[in-house]
């Protein structure tokens, strides 16, 4: 038995996807753990079983890791807790649950950086790690997919680039870092579920294809969209100001603002580049794919989603 948390989010939906696919061949059943199942595709209907709740409830991960043998695990954003509490408070009911249950084998979404200068002082980065480390102390075995920002942060972007030709980041303009798509993880993760023959604790870094600069991004988005689209550096303090008039919690907000601070001091380059196993999305094909259509949709149909 398989877990899914977080199905119906950016890399779960695709991970569930997969699952459903590979799965049965193997013989393994799926479980998913999901607030709102109407929310879930119709193709798994019937094929999966359902837990509704949270996964960050101590009652709702004692049914859900009843009987599993395998765990995907994804913290959900919480602006409105510490980053303390959004990562290692929400995983603390299920690393007790993992114990009690007998669960062998947990894979997790988390972030670069472990053993660098920065990784101390990152913000919601640390906070990720320290969740590793919840999880690893419960007796399992352990991969954290160790991931760069995601190519679909972009996707926030597409107004501005379809309005103005800008995107927006905090890093300096030339600093070539590591980037990732979702499908690539959500494929990893699969692989990692579906052959548990890997004991202990580790991290699989996921880095994508090649280093990119936001620079870079802005030649192969201008190359793929068709249209100019430049780089616009915020300040930190901007950033700050910015997410603080959204009425998010201030401590989140911090560890948002040391995040950035750190993946532009190098936070993501701590790791040396292998080829990666399994697949590996350049960006220009995600431009193609994803972005293209989200920025060169109408209003009408931006409205519509």
């Amino acid at each position: 038995m398989i877990v899914i948390t977080a199905p119906t989010g950016n890399i779960g939906r695709r991970l569930l996807s997969l699952l459903v696919e590979a799965a049965p061949a193997r013989g393994e059943k799926l479980r998913v753990v999901v607030r709102d199942p109407a929310r879930l595709p119709e193709a798994v209907h019937g094929r999966v079983e359902v837990v509704t709740g949270s996964h960050g409830d101590a009652a709702t991960v004692e049914r859900a890791f009843t009987g599993a043998d395998a765990v995907f695990w994804l913290v959900p954003p919480d602006a409105s807790a510490t980053p303390d509490e959004a990562f290692s408070g929400f995983t603390r009911p299920a690393a007790r649950a993992f114990a009690a249950h007998g669960v062998g084998h947990v894979v997790g979404v988390s972030a670069l950086g472990r053993g660098t200068p920065q990784a101390t002082q990152a913000g919601l980065v640390t906070a990720s790690l320290a969740m590793d480390d919840l999880i690893a102390g419960s007796g399992v075995a352990y991969r954290a997919l160790a991931s760069p920002s995601f190519f679909e942060n972009l996707l926030e972007e597409a107004d501005s680039i379809r309005e103005n030709g800008v995107f927006t980041d905090t890093v300096a303009a030339d600093r070539p870092a590591p980037l990732v798509a979702v499908a690539d993880i959500a494929s990893t993760a699969a692989e990692l579920l579906l052959d548990r023959s890997w004991t202990g604790v580790g991290s699989v870094p996921v880095l994508g294809p090649q280093d990119l600069s936001p620079n870079d991004l802005a030649r192969i988005m201008t190359e793929e969209l068709g249209r100019p689209v430049r780089y616009r550096r915020q300040p930190l303090d901007e950033l700050r100001s910015t997410l603080l008039g959204y009425g998010l919690n201030e401590t989140f907000v911090e560890g948002v603002v040391d995040m950035k601070r750190a993946k532009d001091q190098g936070l993501d380059s701590g790791v040396g580049r292998s080829p990666q196993a399994g697949p590996a999305t350049g960006f220009a094909q995600w431009c193609a794919q994803t972005l293209k259509p989200a920025v060169l949709a109408t209003p009408e149909e931006v409205d519509a989603h």
